[in-house]
């Protein structure tokens, strides 16, 4: 039995310094998830705390044959998916950029011009998330930050492994569309430039 295995069994049985291992394990990606879904730190802090909350209080709903990251990540996404459609608004005015993803990342990225490219770079991908629906861009965060594979993204979401194949070349093609529209054109790598 591992670790984790075991803080979840003391955890069941009410152990809540158990619990805050588990919390001290996962509250980085827990946090990263939420942040890239509202784009905002001080909600990603709140959705954090509130998705380990709901873990705390669903801990007898967890089924050990499935990964206990899926479970919780799932928990966490559900409830920003819940927010942003409270909200009833795109997310358009990003205060706070997204962190890079390591595709941006350059190595020759020391001096002022390739930090400001890289800078613009992060702005346009951040303003095209938030152009995308709730479930595509959840679909789209999933796969490409967090590299969870389809089989997980689809447990998270509740769905089938085709539906989110199909979300996520939706998704593609809408932020192909989107940045045609706002003037970017494709470079010969395939990635959008302006």
């Amino acid at each position: 039995m591992n670790e984790e295995q075991v803080w979840l069994d003391q955890a069941r049985r009410g152990d809540k310094a158990a619990f805050g291992k588990i919390i001290e394990a996962y509250q980085r990606p827990v946090y990263n998830l939420a942040y890239r879904m509202l784009s905002n730190s001080g909600e990603a802090e709140e959705a954090a705390q509130e998705a380990f909350i709901r873990a705390y209080t669903r801990l007898d709903s967890y089924n050990p044959n499935h990964k206990f990251s899926t479970w919780l990540l799932s928990i966490t996404s559900n409830y920003c998916i819940d927010l942003i459609r409270k909200r009833r608004a795109v997310l358009l005015n990003i205060d706070e950029p997204l962190p890079p993803h390591p595709a941006l990342m350059s190595e020759k990225s020391s001096g002022p011009e390739p930090q400001l490219v890289q800078s613009q770079q992060e702005d346009m991908v951040q303003r095209l998330l938030a152009e995308l629906a709730p479930e595509y861009r959840e679909a789209v965060v999933l796969r490409y930050w967090h590299e969870l594979s389809y089989d997980e993204i689809a447990e998270m979401m509740d769905t089938t492994v085709s539906a989110i194949k199909s979300r996520l070349f939706r998704a593609r093609k809408q932020l192909a569309e989107i940045g045609v529209a706002a003037g970017m054109h494709l470079e010969s790598d395939g990635a959008l430039a302006s």
